[in-house]
């Protein structure tokens, strides 16, 4: 137990369950065809479905289906082949049928995990309980009207996979490792593009705490959670708050709160209800999902490659260590860039111009992987005609800097600016006897047993090559001039 916090009457631990929200990557809702495009105008992507029109039907998306399969196969979880969908009744302004869609005895995915990797090298196991599928409510806008609230309905409807983990967290970087993997998981399967900001990923986060060896306190949920940051912060503020209840004498009261993060605090929002209070029942409106097996199976052996099977190819294709192949497979993107500039050649010295030129030219001019000014490609050819002794490793510093100034190819620059690696052993020998004969008193040293000085000689004979020389040659020729 790594993360305590020390109260007056000894140290608590802290037990954390997400539940996250992930909006389906389909063109249309969960049981209607209306559009599910992101930035729309209000109440401009709503069918009569999802208004809660008297005598309409609702008619599974089949992608919508085929998303949380391939999601729970990509979480090594057990696909349900029989599922069902229940109505789950509230009241809420933004949600007209008054009871939402979802699934709540019979899931379509049930229990999985999730392998996560701590800051100091540590990997745990944190078990997923289930993934059921529901519709997303409207969304109600407070900020047009002084005494009106707005309703917008092209969210209700939206296919959601509720992802459930077990209390397993014990840490508020645990909880972000976990929020960062699946994130990552969920983008390589392109089930969902995790985009928090929007709100097509967000977290309820179950927080309680207890003695060592304890059996599970109350818990309280902190609702819709919209960034990994305020997750962890979420986190720590309501497990010191249920702490000092506790030592306190006090009970902590199961319930709804929501985070305030310009305050840095939890405050209650309703009293949690029980599945009870919900009233499910079966939706009358549709059957039991069933699907076969040849099915799953067919989704299955088109899935992509996912994160770690990519980490660890990548560690044996290329021979990169566990931590750069770990920094190249966070974003899908930059895992097939680094690979097309691998492909073939020296997979070391591609990802350390990835990872080091590449990324520090990105952040410079505020591009993206995909938005880079320099290709794969080009950046591929660029590591060639080092490799084939156009360039060496100074020159090719300033051909990467005008390809990504200018957008031209290596090859271009070379011959434009005439940065071709001298490889004449006439032109490097005349170099090094200009150098040795303007360092002469440097000369004796090094041969009177100050052989450190031999770096200060190969500086001097690229210098005067202006740096187009071949290291290689260079200290071949000199060393044989030195010790002659």
């Amino acid at each position: 137990m790594s993360y305590v916090i020390e109260g007056k009457t000894g140290s608590w631990e802290i037990v954390v369950g997400l539940e996250v929200h992930a909006q389906v990557v389909s063109n249309s809702k969960l049981f209607s065809g209306a559009s599910t495009t992101f930035g729309a105008e209000p109440n401009s992507q709503v069918s009569l479905v999802d208004a809660a029109f008297p005598g309409m039907l609702p008619v599974i998306n089949k992608e919508c289906v085929a998303q949380a399969v391939r999601t729970g196969l990509g979480l090594n979880a057990r696909i349900n082949l029989e599922s069902r969908f229940d109505r789950k009744n509230y009241f809420y302004a933004d949600l007209p049928q008054g009871y939402q869609i979802s699934q709540f005895a019979h899931p379509i995915v049930g229990e999985g995990t999730i392998e996560i990797e701590l800051s100091n090298g540590e990997t745990r196991k944190i078990g997923i309980t289930r993934l059921h599928m529901e519709q997303d409510a409207g969304k109600l806008i407070h900020d047009q009207d002084p005494t009106k609230s707005m309703v917008d309905l092209n969210r209700a409807g939206v296919a959601l996979m509720e992802i459930v983990s077990e209390p397993d967290i014990r840490e508020p970087e645990e909880a972000g490792a976990y929020l960062r993997k699946l994130r990552q998981i969920l983008r390589y399967l392109g089930t969902c593009d995790g985009n928090m900001e929007e709100g097509s990923m967000r977290a309820d986060v179950n927080v309680s705490v207890r003695k060592a060896g304890e059996p599970f306190r109350t818990r309280c949920e902190i609702k819709n959670v919209n960034s990994i940051r305020f997750v962890m912060q979420a986190i720590e503020v309501e497990a010191a708050r249920q702490v000092e209840i506790w030592e306190n004498g006090g009970e902590v009261d199961q319930e709804t709160r929501l985070f305030d993060a310009a305050r840095g605090e939890t405050r209650t929002m309703r009293s949690k209800e029980d599945a009870h209070d919900y009233r499910y029942f079966p939706d009358p409106d549709l059957l039991p999902l069933v699907i076969e097996q040849e099915w799953v199976d067919a989704l299955k052996a088109a899935l992509p490659e996912l994160p770690d099977a990519k980490r660890a190819r990548f560690q044996s294709e290329y021979g990169i260590p566990f931590y750069d192949a770990g920094v190249l497979v966070a974003e899908q993107a930059v895992a097939d860039f680094y690979e097309t500039v691998a492909k073939g050649r020296d997979g070391k010295l591609a990802v350390s111009w990835v990872t080091g030129d590449l990324f520090a030219a990105l952040n410079r001019t505020g591009k993206t992987i995909e938005t880079s000014p320099v290709s794969a490609e080009a950046l591929g050819q660029m590591l060639d005609l080092i490799a084939d002794g156009t360039i060496n490793g100074k020159i090719a510093k300033e051909v990467f800097e005008d390809m990504v100034e200018t957008g031209e190819g290596p090859e271009a620059i070379v011959e434009k600016k005439g940065l071709r690696q001298v490889t004449d052993t006439g032109v490097i020998d005349a170099a090094i006897e200009s150098v040795m004969t303007k360092h002469a008193d440097k000369v004796a040293e090094y041969r009177s047993g100050k052989d450190k000085l031999f770096g200060f000689f190969v500086g001097q004979v690229m210098k005067e090559t202006k740096g187009k020389a071949n290291p290689a040659l260079v200290n071949g020729a000199l060393k044989s001039k030195l010790d002659a």
